[in-house]
């Protein structure tokens, strides 16, 4: 198997709403892409499989030094392989590698956030970077993309923190500031034990706003001259913000169960956006 074909094995066994997003790319921009999607979800993985903290603090050391391995030509994963032949041509940088893996390392060190600089800090290492960089990976002229692609990123962690809100609170942690679920009057027992509640809806819709405004604020911020060549991203945006739509309407039923698009669903908002240019998700979500 060759290293291109691992991380494209990797995309599809994810089932990530990314993938979908990815196949309207020209060849060697999917390659890129899917690549920089492989690592990201390598290096999480090591948080989510690994119940020991030591051993995944070494396994997330050792991806570290994979990444200086990388920028010397010396790193032996096959994602890193994949990865190599797009370093100069995505702008793909060692201090942004080194980022994600840092917004990992945050996941073992605290689980806990007690306000929205503290979380905001944690999303733009987990997904804001991985924005930025793979506005690179899809071209740009303009630094304005650069503001855009990291809105955008933190607006899909934050899009997913609400999906997961469960999920993450059977692995012991909450993502959502503690003076919020103070000002709404929820506790972490609450969330800890999945009790909804009209206190608990309220918080969701707080949180939703937030999200919306990080895609206005991406939408706003994106030149129209790099506006096709972010198609990816916009179809990414076209896709998450349906399925915070679809959280809303369902009345925020996410302490018990994953909310999540079908995948013909996910592939119409793809094609629909990229046939359109991301016309039509500019309008709709930067309002």
């Amino acid at each position: 198997m060759s290293p291109d074909e691992y991380c494209q094995n990797k995309a599809v066994q994810s089932g990530s709403s990314f993938y979908y997003s990815f196949l309207f790319l020209a060849p060697e921009t999917r390659k890129a892409i899917t690549a920089l999607y492989a690592f990201c979800r390598e290096v999480d993985d090591v948080v989510d499989e690994c119940s020991d903290p030591s051993v995944a603090r070494a396994k997330l050391d050792w991806w570290s030094k994979q990444i200086n391995a990388l920028f010397t030509g010396r790193a032996d994963h096959p994602v890193m392989q994949a990865l190599m032949p797009h370093l100069k041509s995505s702008r793909i940088t060692a201090e942004r590698l080194q980022s994600v893996v840092r917004g990992m390392q945050m996941d073992l060190d605290q689980s806990r956030y007690a306000d929205w600089p503290s979380l905001r800090q944690y999303c733009w290492h987990a997904a804001g970077v991985v924005g930025v960089l793979s506005a690179g990976v899809f071209g740009y002229t303009e630094p304005s993309t650069l503001k855009y692609a990291e809105n955008l990123g933190i607006a899909f962690q934050l899009t997913n923190i609400i999906r997961d809100i469960g999920d993450d609170a059977r692995r012991g942690r909450i993502y959502l500031p503690a003076d919020e679920l103070e000002r709404f009057h929820v506790t972490e027992a609450e969330i800890l034990g999945s009790e909804h509640s009209d206190r608990f809806v309220n918080l969701m819709n707080f949180q939703a706003d937030r999200a919306r405004q990080c895609y206005r604020e991406a939408m706003q911020a994106l030149p129209e001259i790099d506006r096709r060549a972010q198609r990816s991203g916009l179809a990414m945006a076209a896709i998450y913000h349906t399925l915070l739509d679809e959280m809303a309407r369902d009345g925020w039923q996410v302490l018990d169960r994953r909310t999540s698009l079908t995948p013909i669903r996910k592939f119409w908002l793809a094609w629909k956006t990229w046939v359109s240019g991301g016309r039509s998700v500019i309008r709709q979500l930067g309002k």
